[in-house]
């Protein structure tokens, strides 16, 4: 390995491999060999060159930032992880085709931060978009807070060039909006959190950066109020409509009570709120159109009480609310988490059943539930009661998935909406995947992988 990455770039101390054997919630802590490096797709092919002809096993890594440990190694320290963040280029962009050409170790900030530069947008939006990584979020399909208008990582990948578990390189690099050359490779590898192959680069698409863009913090009485406001303002806010995040008042009070700088928009509290954003490319007329839109909603009891955002600070502040509701949790004790798909209707059923489910089963336990609204990707988390012991707690995960995820069943929704498998959920496929379905995901990574070197633990128990 070091005569074809470099000596430098590879990490055998026990101190400086903890960052990449450590998921940030703590769920999973993994042993290695080593943490290898590459530089470019051609030194990714010689390792897994060099890992077929030795039967080791890699675990490829982004940014570390997987929330189901898929990107963690546990197999007793066996495995190799293969760190992509040095691969870290834009290749290329072309503002004629809207198109961007990056590696799988850019950062989605980065990727961002180099479309507005020439002029556009990126859309993909996550929390951790500071660390996450491109390869990382396609290996995950990762969704964000802008699926509504621009689809989740699969929509926004035109081609890829992937590492096969033979080292042979795939180079889909395509910027084409339209080829029916036969199959669509680049779909077994979005989303197949490296067990496939191995993203080393991708071509991804841009859009025209919007002119104008209306921010409203909105109390809603409830869920159902919620879906109504979701549906009206998809023909009437005045413009697309590319944010509709729903949060609870628990979960904003979480956020003043634990991040610096948080204010509560509004004067009085409501049970619950929706962050609303709509772009336009027209510069004048949107927020006028919004606050039309707004004014109906307060008439009609769909909203209570309404802020829209009037300089990009107040923007800001809106979007602290919702981006740090992840993070203060820890600041409550033990969490229980959920990432789950419901069908857009049955959003609010889903809530009310749920929470009845696990308050039923924990007394006292403080049902937290946010998210995508807009398209049916609800996080359902659970916070300890106030007091408990937190292991205790926390011992009952799997007790409590199981409540939440038959219900989730029920409504044929989805137990990972954007996560991903990883390890935390591979012993759930067999109870939510279509027999047929599982026994073809098996008879492919058999055929891509046969040796089991790719990630081997993650999404498929072989």
């Amino acid at each position: 390995m070091a005569a074809i990455v470099g000596a430098k770039n590879i990490v055998t101390d026990a101190d400086a491999m903890v960052p990449y054997l450590k998921e940030w919630r703590d769920l999973f802590r993994g042993k290695a060999q080593a943490i290898v490096r590459p530089g470019s797709t051609e030194e990714v092919a010689e390792l897994v060159k060099l890992a077929a002809r030795t039967g080791t096993r890699l675990v490829p890594q982004g940014g570390n930032t997987g929330l189901v440990g898929g990107q963690i190694p546990i197999a007793e320290g066996r495995e190799i992880v293969l760190s992509l963040q040095r691969m870290d280029r834009v290749r290329s962009l072309d503002t004629d085709s809207d198109t961007m050409t990056v590696e799988a170790g850019l950062t989605l900030q980065k990727a961002q931060e180099a479309a507005e530069a020439a002029g556009r947008l990126f859309p993909l939006s996550l929390a951790s978009e500071g660390s996450c990584t491109i390869g990382g979020n396609l290996s995950t399909n990762a969704g964000g807070t802008a699926v509504l208008a621009y689809g989740n990582a699969r929509e926004l990948c035109m081609g890829l060039e992937v590492v096969l578990a033979d080292g042979r390189i795939w180079n889909g690099l395509r910027q084409l909006r339209k080829d029916n050359t036969g199959y669509d490779l680049k779909n077994l590898f979005i989303g197949a959190e490296g067990t496939l192959g191995i993203i080393t680069a991708a071509v991804l698409k841009l859009f025209p950066q919007p002119a104008a863009r209306a921010t409203a913090f909105l109390a809603v009485p409830d869920p159902e109020a919620a879906l109504s406001l979701l549906n009206a303002a998809k023909a009437g806010a005045g413009g697309t409509l590319t944010t509709f995040e729903l949060m609870s008042r628990l979960g904003v009070e979480f956020v003043l009570r634990h991040a610096a700088g948080a204010r509560d928009p509004l004067s009085e509290p409501s049970p619950w709120y929706v962050l609303m954003e709509v772009s336009a490319q027209s510069a004048t007329g949107l927020d006028e159109a919004v606050e039309a839109f707004l004014g109906e909603a307060l008439e009609t009891g769909l909203v209570t009480d309404a802020a829209l955002a009037g300089s990009l600070s107040q923007r800001a502040d809106f979007w602290k609310l919702r981006e740090m509701l992840s993070e203060v949790q820890t600041y409550e004790g033990g969490s229980i988490k959920h990432d789950v798909s419901v069908p857009l209707h049955a959003v609010p059923a889903f809530i009310a059943r749920a929470s009845e489910a696990v308050t039923a089963m924990v007394p006292g336990c403080r049902p937290l539930p946010f998210g995508h609204m807009g398209d049916g990707n609800i996080h359902f988390n659970v916070s300890q009661p106030v007091g408990a012991d937190k292991a205790g707690f926390i011992a009952r995960w799997e007790e409590m998935n199981t409540a939440v995820h038959a219900i989730v069943s029920e409504m044929h929704g989805s137990i990972s909406a954007e996560h991903g498998i990883g390890r935390l959920k591979r012993d759930l496929l067999p109870g939510v995947k279509d027999p047929v379905e599982l026994a073809l995901m098996k008879t492919l990574k058999a055929t891509l992988d046969p040796q089991g070197i790719l990630n081997p633990g993650a999404v498929l128990a072989m």
